[in-house]
């Protein structure tokens, strides 16, 4: 069974921040893969809402994103899985909007729920699909204090995508969801092939 986590933070305020694009993603993707049929179930014990689709389990934790790993362990406990079978959608502020990225293993590189995952299943050995939420202006100087550079990270991911944005969210979203189906139906070289 493949378990794919789209990484988001529960509650309506944060529906539509860039922070939530694996949650959009794993909806579309959900939508997609059951005609449209689909039925999300939650599990308050595990923390999570999922739907199951022939041998594919769709999981958006709802433990904020920083804990994300309490979620995902707890699933791959109880449906005896490996993190090898685990598949990620997350958001990734160091790739343009609209860009994805597919790849197995690796640091967070600095992001709190893929971190969380890391921390909880012991090891980084998962599939990632990286989805660009671009940056906006960012002072960049070597002035910048670091503390305030943190501070603008956390309100950009939190803050929602712009009107002019949304052509590129729609695609990005699209694309997200078909890059996760080619590599369930044909491989993950070929989805890296074709979005990498």
């Amino acid at each position: 069974m493949k378990l794919i986590v789209g990484l988001g933070n529960p509650g309506s305020e944060y529906a539509s921040t860039r922070h939530n694009i694996g949650f959009m993603v794993v909806d579309r993707l959900a939508n997609e893969l059951s005609n449209g049929l689909v039925r999300w179930d939650r599990d308050d014990k595990k923390n999570v809402l999922t739907t199951r689709i022939g041998d594919v389990l769709l999981v958006k934790p709802q433990t904020f994103m920083n804990k994300s790993g309490y979620a995902v362990k707890t699933l791959i406990d109880y449906v005896k899985a490996t993190p090898q079978d685990l598949w990620v959608i997350h958001d990734d502020i160091d790739l343009p909007l609209g860009k994805i990225r597919i790849r197995r293993g690796g640091g967070s590189a600095g992001h709190n729920g893929v971190s969380s995952i890391i921390e909880q299943v012991k090891t980084d050995d998962f599939l990632r699909f990286r989805m660009g939420i671009g940056r906006g202006k960012e002072s960049t100087g070597r002035q910048m204090d670091k503390k305030l550079h943190h501070r603008w990270v956390i309100a950009f991911v939190l803050s929602h995508f712009r009107q002019r944005e949304a052509g590129e969210l729609r695609k990005l979203i699209k694309y997200g969801a078909q890059a996760v189906e080619i590599a369930l139906t044909n491989g993950v070289d070929r989805a890296m092939n074709r979005f990498n």
